[in-house]
């Protein structure tokens, strides 16, 4: 006898997330605040406008997270940056800076998360109250910052852009032996900046979700809002992608992010796909009652059948509306007698018959 495979879920604060539960979106603000606190608030306030259910960011020092001469990726190379270390120091904010968007994000009653990417980071977010970490997909095989995110018994959301699938799989196998099994969520992602459509994968959503049985979504970096609805369809249960308040500011990600009306319907669109859904269940819902009634068949009087006769198969058809005899019974109706006498054009219950 085939059973049901067990349900994949984990918990951020009060909020529950995986299997059968309402998809959680992460809006990235990431850096595109360019270091400055206001511009971080103001992204706050657009991702609760939105409708997301997480405004996220990304913590770091830039001397902790690049060498002076490490080069800038290809998509980033318009900020003009010598350097990722110069870029970066332009997007950092302060201790205070993100207390204030910490505190922000309790007022507007939206969940406050960022990215670490040194253990310091990570006290750093603890020291904030933060309920979850969100690892980046370059942190994937980054033991020291991994061992600090275990540590703090947080659920971690971990990407896996640019990632072998035995790196994957080795990284789940140590972040369980390390005991965070059941605090694990996987991102399917895809490090190109936009991603192609093409390139999107998204069956990948459920190859993860089958093989390491946690809960999975979708680090979504294409250029699509309509791709929310797809990457739902397609079994996320998170899903994460970057928003600005102007496509046209200098940052490094601005060009890859929606606007805030996109993110409006990227939200939209998320939530309508998974009403849309629904659970799977099969069998008959409630809003075809009606339909079905009118629409069914009964087994009805073909001709008059007086009372006594024994009933033979010409003397019956079916017709609708339903609520007599089903059709799939017409045969147990043929050798009845007729308990009354029944017009022609009526419909049989099995009163009228013995």
């Amino acid at each position: 006898m085939a059973t049901e495979p067990s349900l994949a879920r984990t918990q951020i604060g009060d909020r529950r997330i995986g299997d059968g539960e309402p998809v959680l979106v992460i809006a990235e603000a990431g850096v595109n605040h360019d270091g400055a606190v206001e511009r971080a608030l103001r992204l706050v306030d657009a991702a609760v406008d939105a409708g997301a259910d997480v405004v996220k960011f990304q913590m770091f020092r830039a001397a902790e997270l690049a060498t002076a001469t490490a080069q800038t990726a290809g998509y980033q190379k318009a900020t003009g940056a010598p350097s990722q270390r110069d870029m970066l120091r332009r997007l950092e904010l302060s201790d205070d800076d993100f207390a204030r968007v910490a505190a922000h994000c309790r007022t507007r009653q939206i969940e406050f998360l960022a990215t670490p990417f040194s253990p310091p980071d990570v006290d750093r977010l603890c020291h904030l109250g933060v309920r979850a970490l969100k690892i980046a997909s370059t942190d994937l095989n980054n033991t020291l910052l991994l061992r600090r995110a275990v540590g703090t018994g947080l659920p971690l959301i971990v990407s896996t852009g640019a990632s072998r699938a035995d790196e994957i799989a080795a990284a789940v196998e140590r972040l369980r032996s390390w005991g965070a099994a059941d605090r694990l969520i996987l991102l399917h992602c895809v490090s190109g900046y936009p991603t192609p459509l093409a390139y999107a994968n998204l069956r990948a959503i459920a190859a993860l979700r089958q093989k390491f049985s946690v809960p999975c979504g979708f680090s979504d970096h294409t250029a699509s809002a309509d791709i929310a609805g797809w990457a739902v369809a397609a079994g996320a249960c998170v899903l994460e992608k970057h928003f600005t308040l102007d496509r046209g500011a200098a940052g490094p990600d601005h060009a890859v992010s929606l606007d805030p009306v996109e993110l409006a319907t990227y939200v939209t669109l998320a939530r309508q796909a998974q009403a849309a859904l629904g659970s799977g269940r099969l069998g008959l819902s409630p809003i075809e009652a009606d339909v079905r009634a009118v629409a069914r068949k009964s087994v009805v009087a073909a001709t008059q059948i007086p009372a006594g006769a024994t009933i033979t198969p010409d003397m019956l058809t079916t017709k609708r509306p339903a609520g007599g005899i089903e059709p799939d019974r017409l045969d147990g109706v043929v050798g009845c007698r007729a308990a009354v006498d029944i017009a022609a054009d009526t419909v049989l219950t099995w009163e009228m018959v013995q």
